[in-house]
């Protein structure tokens, strides 16, 4: 199984970003990356190109940081509110997940991945809750939730 050594031009998904060089599948590389103008072959002429992209990578990274610091302080701002159905016994029915909380969200016209939502387990209780949400490794938000009960009336 032969590998290639690529040096990546542009930031891939699960691969790693611009002037990283890694070793992939050589089909992969020969195919896809280097006709797609997505990686050249790691070779010592081109290896002389890196810092290029090394520039070109710490700059996109630096505008990324400004705007998920942006987009924290947006998020911290929100103050979404839930409404939980209770019983008799004030139990409640059902609760609050990650995905309640990332449609409010987007409903505020904020677009996020629903898995930097951390959220250890549901929550099922009335009150404020606190919710982290990570969306750098250097940028967490802070939103804060409130939760009410609404009574079911039930009819004897």
């Amino acid at each position: 199984m032969a590998n290639a050594q690529v040096i990546l031009k542009e930031k891939i998904e699960g691969l790693g970003a611009e002037a990283d060089v890694v070793k992939v599948r050589a089909g992969y590389a020969r195919n896809f990356l280097i006709p797609q103008g997505k990686a050249f072959e790691a070779n010592r002429s081109n290896l002389r190109h890196v810092e290029a992209l090394k520039t070109a990578r710490a700059a996109r990274e630096a505008v990324e940081l400004v705007e998920l610091q942006e987009l924290a302080v947006k998020i911290s701002k929100l103050k979404p509110k839930f409404v939980l159905s209770t019983g008799q016994g004030g139990k409640a029915f059902g609760s609050v997940t990650n995905m309640d909380i990332h449609k409010e969200l987007e409903a505020a016209g904020i677009v996020i991945d629903r898995h930097s939502i951390e959220l250890e387990k549901p929550v099922k209780k009335s009150g404020k809750t606190e919710v982290q949400i990570r969306l750098h490794p250097e940028v967490i938000a802070t939103l804060t939730i409130s939760v009410d009960a609404g009574a079911e009336e039930a009819e004897a």
